[in-house]
């Protein structure tokens, strides 16, 4: 497998990627194709001239863009057409009715190689050895595909949009297909699909707005199962996770901003500002103050149910006015469930 010539996505130049993973070499540059879309540029413009520069058809053509190329590396199926021109290759439509097109249609393993191309995105698919290899430079490495899948991941990329085209022609020699001839390829692990950043100005990014793209890129990279966006608008498991979650921190948070101080007055409470920048030890500080009240509050508890008890004696004397029990009993009787029940809060 590293033998195998195989470039990683750069910016939008997936033509110049999918030319050299056909021909297993670095034979084409951005300029060399820059400079053979300008030259196809300058044969229309001379066409559309025939008919004099002063003609509406010529103005207009002339205030139109180039259809085979732009600024960001975007070059038309008749710059690579042209490109393997210079080595004698010839591109077929897969879908037409031309023998040499049907007879791959017939048996597409027979054939060397197929290019594939979907909203303006190119990629290689190539026999070397007898193995195919998907050489898409949206992926970290070549992918092995079996005879098997071949003609039904054809099949698939058609349904997805995808233009095919059939390769015919003679191959330069590539040290990878008679080392594969020898040797036959094991796939190990599978290639995982490439990161490109949109800072970069790729039109086929990773996160692309475009979910038909985005389907059909992930099906280009051998992903027959591809995960469509929810149009619905029903969430999927891990987003309801992850809205389970921040509401769980955010429920955790309010709780912090409306705790009241235990060592302030009984109407203040802690603002959400003033907490925003609180760390691990003003919360451990908060939940010592916390069970230290609550030590406090119990004891004062039981101090005052003892005092209440002593009251209620002394009413209960000052009403009846015939109790026996003397005022000397009752003293005596709350100093010792004072003295019991400090004895309980010190344990």
């Amino acid at each position: 497998m590293d033998l195998i010539f195989h470039e990683k996505q750069e910016g939008c130049l997936c033509a110049q990627h999918c030319l050299n993973a056909l021909l297993q070499g670095p034979y084409f540059t951005a300029v060399d194709l820059a400079t053979l879309g300008q030259q196809m540029d300058e044969q229309e413009r001379e066409r559309m001239a025939e008919n004099g520069v002063d003609s509406e058809e010529y103005q207009n053509f002339i205030r139109q863009p180039s259809g085979n190329m732009d600024d960001s590396g975007y070059f038309s199926v008749q710059v690579i057409a042209s490109a393997l021109n210079v080595w004698n290759l010839e591109l077929v439509p897969y879908n037409s009715t031309e023998p040499r097109a049907l007879t791959a249609q017939n048996a597409p393993q027979e054939m060397q190689a197929y290019i594939c191309n979907y909203h303006d995105h190119w990629f290689t698919i190539r026999r070397l050895g007898r193995q195919w290899f998907n050489l898409n430079s949206m992926l970290t490495g070549p992918q092995l595909i079996s005879d098997t899948y071949l003609s039904v991941y054809l099949a698939q990329l058609q349904h997805e949009g995808y233009s095919i085209f059939v390769v015919f022609g003679t191959f330069p020699d590539c040290q990878a297909h008679g080392m594969l001839l020898i040797q036959p390829a094991v796939q190990v692990s599978q290639p995982q699909r490439v990161k490109i950043e949109k800072s970069q100005g790729y039109r086929l990014g990773s996160s692309s707005d475009d979910p038909d793209l985005e389907r059909a890129l992930s099906l280009s990279m051998g992903q027959g199962s591809y995960n469509e966006p929810n149009r619905s608008g029903s969430k999927s498991d891990e987003e309801e996770d992850n809205d389970l979650q921040r509401a769980l921190q955010e429920s955790v948070r309010e709780s912090k901003i409306t705790e009241p101080l235990p060592s302030g007055p009984k109407n203040s409470s802690v603002t959400q500002d003033q907490h925003s920048g609180g760390d691990e030890d003003e919360d451990l500080q908060r939940a010592l103050q916390l069970s230290l009240q609550q030590e406090n509050n119990s004891s004062d508890n039981d101090l005052k149910k003892a005092l209440q008890m002593s009251m209620e004696c002394l009413d209960s004397d000052s009403t009846a006015g015939t109790s026996n029990t003397n005022l000397a009993e009752i003293r005596a009787r709350r100093l010792r469930y004072l003295e019991k029940t400090n004895s309980k809060s010190t344990s």
